[in-house]
């Protein structure tokens, strides 16, 4: 009798003991699912309208509006290769018997960081301005090399002209600029709507070696600069910036009197995809 009490008592304990086993177990999470692997390649693009295209300082398009919009492919290692282009009309505006309305950069290099926040970017930007031209015209198509620093919110790039025709200028081989900018966020997020606030700053100058008819291309160097602030509204970039230059407003004077290297006001919104 005593050995058939205690065989009852034994079918409980293990059936208890499986019970809780199985609730602990039913209870325990399952283990999150591991993320994918970043891509090896990467395809972006932008498209974006401009009050006018200012580019160094200097208004590309007479102060009147632009499009703009490019494709970047990039790879993990660093390799990135990319294409841009805008509407312009400095080039008719200087000379009407010239006919080249569009800008088309092409553009590829190698990027990577470096210890304590800092990372570099080396390539090479070739500036194309397809078009018709009168003969004895010195088309503007220009090549530069470029080496650049980054650390956090701040970026310095160099620029060197490896063609002597920079920007329409002859025996201009070494022609360069050098360039500070920030961009700096100081508000993550403004509502569900707004997205966060950067301040942007820049100050650059362009140096111009050679002459052109016994005139010194020097004459055309200046110093610009510019500030301003961009938000982002519903995933659309929204920016306002104001920029100046130092140039001699007598030889960056186009025909139809405007002052294309003084104060300018750019306002933009572009959408990246």
């Amino acid at each position: 009798m005593a050995g058939s009490s205690r065989f009852p008592a034994t079918l409980v304990t293990a059936a208890l003991a499986a019970l809780l086993s199985g609730a602990a177990l039913a209870q325990t999470p399952a283990p999150a699912p591991a993320a994918p692997p970043a891509p090896d390649w990467t395809l972006t693009g932008n498209l974006g309208l401009y009050s006018q295209y200012v580019f160094r300082g200097v208004s590309q398009t007479n102060e009147k509006p632009a499009v703009q919009g490019g494709f970047d492919l990039g790879h993990k290692s660093g390799f990135y290769a990319g294409t841009w282009a805008s509407n312009v009309s400095w080039i008719s505006d200087g000379n009407p018997a010239a006919s080249a309305s569009m800008e088309w950069d092409f553009y590829g290099g190698f990027k990577g960081s470096l210890p304590a926040d800092f990372g570099y970017d080396l390539g090479v930007l070739y500036y194309w301005y397809p078009g018709s031209y009168p003969s004895g015209y010195v088309e503007p198509n220009t090549t530069e090399l470029y080496a650049g620093l980054t650390w956090k919110f701040l970026a310095a790039k160099y620029s060197y002209s490896v063609n002597n025709k920079t920007f329409g200028f002859p025996d201009s081989l070494g022609s360069s600029y050098l360039e500070l900018n920030a961009n700096l966020d100081v508000i993550d997020k403004v509502s569900d709507a707004i997205g966060k606030v950067t301040l942007i700053g820049h100050v650059g100058h362009q140096w111009y070696t050679g002459e052109t008819n016994g005139f010194a291309n020097s004459n055309y160097e200046y110093t610009d600069w510019k500030v301003g602030a961009a938000t982002e509204v519903y995933g659309v970039t929204v920016g306002i910036y104001y920029s100046d230059t130092n140039a001699n407003n007598a030889l960056y004077t186009n025909q139809f009197g405007k002052k294309i290297a003084d104060s300018q006001f750019v306002g933009y919104i572009q959408k990246t995809f």
